[in-house]
């Protein structure tokens, strides 16, 4: 998106929401934001997009993360729609976060916002779906951008803020399909004494033809090192969660042959005499 990159001070913009008139940077205070466009009100896919977003609110607050919505109509229009989204949800209570109003696109093109394949009936470009993650710092985190046509994945967003929350604190990554609670990787630049004293229950290498060791994996901080005091080694995980498919396999296949062997067992016990 021009203008606005990973790493810089997201603007500290003022405007007017469903709840009243905001300082963006204010607004936030110390905690995390995630704010999210909408092409326009009273539209399919935004309706349930913004439900959605109500329905994981409470996962949002539990994170620290402050939410809200914007879109390229009035507040009028804004307040009106609301209670269409709250009738899709089949809730009465007020949206758990505000919208702001655009309706001139101002803030739309200072962010980079707008679709040039979408536009309205007089010819304008409408927002794309944006997801900016902005940090206590007030820096950007993370920017997604949907087509109007594709809905986004809200788990999936909080799935991307328990990463973006845990690796600024824990100087690790997160693998492929990570969630939480699952291992988590050694950065590459981390010298392994380094590792090896950070990480108290030990790192798993996995061995590669390259012979280059950087796939490196420790369990995920800080609660398994907290609270399990009959953790597994790593080393262990690793060898196992490698044997896993294999396991699994060879299980289904013994569970097979065992069930087989009970039965007839059992058809055995049956066809004995009730005394010798």
């Amino acid at each position: 998106m021009p203008g606005l990159l990973l790493g810089d001070v997201f603007p500290n913009f003022e405007a007017e929401t469903t709840t009243g008139k905001i300082k963006f940077h204010d607004y936030l205070g110390d905690s995390w934001g995630i704010l999210f466009s909408h092409p326009r009100d009273y539209t399919p896919v935004c309706t349930t997009e913004l439900g959605r977003a109500a329905k994981l609110s409470c996962e949002f607050s539990r994170r620290s993360v402050k939410m809200i919505g914007l879109s390229i109509d009035s507040l009028e229009e804004h307040h009106g729609w609301t209670k269409d989204i709250l009738a899709y949800n089949r809730e009465e209570s007020g949206l758990p976060f505000p919208i702001i109003a655009d309706s001139h696109r101002e803030l739309a093109v200072s962010l980079g916002m707008l679709d040039p394949d979408e536009k309205d009936k007089d010819g304008l470009p409408l927002t794309a779906r944006c997801v900016f993650i902005i940090g206590p710092d007030k820096r950007l985190k993370l920017s997604l951008l949907y087509p109007a046509t594709t809905g986004r994945n809200f788990d999936e967003i909080l799935r991307v803020i328990d990463s973006l929350q845990l690796t600024a604190q824990n100087r690790v990554a997160t693998p492929v399909d990570w969630q939480p609670g699952d291992r988590v990787m050694v950065p590459p630049n981390m010298p392994e004494e380094e590792a090896a004293a950070l990480f108290p229950f030990g790192v798993y290498t996995k061995e590669l033809p390259s012979g280059k060791r950087y796939l490196r994996y420790t369990p995920h901080p800080p609660e398994q090192w907290r609270h399990s005091a009959s953790h597994r080694t790593i080393q262990e995980r690793g060898e196992q969660e490698e044997k896993k498919n294999g396991e699994e396999e060879d299980g289904e296949e013994e569970d097979g042959e065992e069930e087989e062997e009970e039965e007839k067992e059992e058809e055995e016990k049956k066809e004995l005499p009730d005394s010798l």
